[in-house]
């Protein structure tokens, strides 16, 4: 009897941890073949692959395929290599693609309640009163802030030139960053540039650095979604840290706006709006046409969209300017011609940055965004099907709850869109080229979905690479890597093993 309810019990396992794996075979998917309990999804579960340079091997593997299977555990997912295929799930059929799937359980964890993780009719309700904080005059207003966040880089960069020059640039835009996170996103200057210990530098590598558990816990949701009621990452203090902050600053305002025009200005003033209402993108009456639907702007949801400006905000930005550099390193000529030019706008400005002058730095914002084109710091764009769709241009039907990966860096290190697409070419993005496919190039997403401060995060590192190259030249250190390692460990924001070490020297014309 023992060894029948053995056989049984085996058999069970065997059907339950293999549950799904015909899935894309029957739709006659390409796909590697799946393993039991873990699909094809061993290496990721290990730390050994990102999804993101799982997602590129698959999209080089399958060079014909417009679509290609892949079993994240028992879960069917679909990678999408055409850029038609690709507008429809960001944009033209949003409606069924309107989920992102990289939430756990925000009962258990707050923070996952913010702009980015949320999910259905919260994130839509709140995503059309956040969009205010991201207007062309509130960009500006903040620029000042950035100034003097500048100001201080050069201070310390000075200091780093003078000791022998050699730094983890990585680190320093990092500081630079979350110093003009803090200013413009709470009123509150730091001095995170000067003290690599201050509270919201301390406050970022929590964030960002994954302790052992954390891996452990998103590898068992990805094999057994079950669980999610249960599964939680800790939070070590994130949490408690930001609304300590917000309570703080809501306190000392007296609850209303300052007039500062910043984040929590926008946050205070929703607050003090109470309930936020509109049309439901999840719920519908029979004929067709949303219900309304409705939220609160709590302390709760507050703190959410504070943790996801914070963190959103400097990790992004970081890691684009500080590839930036590092590939400027390697191209001093490139390099010249952009400090060229940034002399001859801020001669027109009296040597100061500015919002207006920052715009009139064309090569500088061409060689940003080749360098996002070459390792984007969001690199591959998360969806889940929320209703039965067919891809017509495929011929496949997927039912709700597969899950979609946009591999936007193979896409775009694609030579079909890109020409001799490994190197590091700027004139790219000139007007005067060629118009390419416009899903070819999605560093800040598309659609409905896209990020929300793609402009603030836009200008915010132009000004930081200005700031930089306006008194200083980057030159590779002896420990430098030409070709950057990735952190396999990190799966939404890419990561770089070792940071990016590089001398930073004082430009002779330039005295601080």
């Amino acid at each position: 009897m023992f060894v029948l309810f053995l056989i049984f019990l085996l058999v069970a396992t065997y059907f339950f941890v293999t549950k799904n794996h015909d899935y894309w075979k029957k739709r006659n998917v390409k796909h590697d073949r799946p393993i039991p309990l873990f699909g094809n999804h061993f290496r990721n579960v290990m730390g050994i692959k990102s999804i993101v340079e799982i997602a590129n091997e698959l999209y080089n593997k399958y060079p014909e395929e417009k679509i290609v299977g892949y079993y994240r555990g028992r879960t069917p997912t679909l990678i999408v290599r055409d850029l038609d295929i690709a507008k429809h799930i960001l944009n033209v059929d949003f409606i069924h693609f309107y989920l992102r799937g990289l939430t756990r359980n925000p009962d258990l964890e707050p923070l996952l309640l913010n702009l980015f993780h949320v999910e259905g009719d919260s994130w839509k309700l709140a995503r059309k009163r956040l969009t205010a904080a991201f207007t062309t005059a509130k960009l500006k207003a903040m620029f000042p802030l950035i100034v003097r966040c500048a100001e201080k880089l050069h201070s310390v960069g000075k200091r780093i030139a003078l000791n022998g020059g050699e730094c983890d640039i990585r680190e320093m835009m990092a500081r630079f960053t979350t110093e003009f996170i803090g200013a413009c996103g709470f009123g509150i200057e730091m001095d995170t540039i000067n003290d690599e210990n201050s509270l919201f530098r301390e406050l970022g590598k929590k964030i960002f650095n994954h302790p052992s558990v954390n891996l452990i816990v998103i590898a068992l949701y990805d094999l057994f979604p079950e669980f999610k009621s249960v599964l939680h990452i800790p939070e070590r203090g994130v949490r408690e840290s930001i609304t300590e902050i917000l309570i703080n600053i809501r306190s000392q305002r007296g609850g209303k706006p300052s007039g500062r025009n910043d984040f929590v200005d926008l946050l205070l003033d929703l607050e003090s709006k109470g309930k936020i209402c509109g049309e439901s993108i999840e719920k519908f009456k029979e004929d067709g046409t949303p219900l309304e639907a409705e939220m609160d702007m709590d302390l709760k949801f507050m703190v959410a969209q504070v943790f996801i400006f914070f963190a959103a905000g400097f990790e992004t930005s970081s890691s684009a300017t500080s590839y930036t550099l590092h590939q400027l390193a390697y191209h001093p000529e490139i390099q010249e011609r952009i400090q060229v030019e940034i002399d001859d706008v801020l001669l027109k400005y009296n040597n100061e940055l500015s919002y207006d002058a920052i715009a009139r730095m064309p090569l500088l914002a061409m060689a940003f965004k080749e360098a996002m084109r070459l390792f984007p710091s969001v690199a591959a764009l998360h969806r889940v099907c929320a209703k039965r769709y067919t891809i017509e241009d495929a011929g496949v039907t997927i039912d709700p709850g597969v899950k979609i990966i946009i591999p936007i860096q193979a896409i775009q290190n694609d030579e079909k869109y890109f020409e001799r697409p490994t190197e590091f070419k700027p004139e790219r993005f000139s007007e005067n080229k060629a118009e390419r496919p416009k899903y070819a190039y999605l560093p800040f997403g598309e659609g409905p979905r896209a990020c929300l401060g793609a402009r603030l995060g836009e200008m915010q590192s132009l000004a930081g690479l200005a700031a930089v190259l306006q008194k200083f030249t980057v030159e590779p250190a002896p420990s430098t890597k030409r070709n950057v390692e990735v952190d396999h460990t990190h799966n939404v924001v890419q990561g770089i093993k070792g940071g990016l070490p590089l001398i930073l020297k004082l430009r002779k014309a330039n005295v601080i």
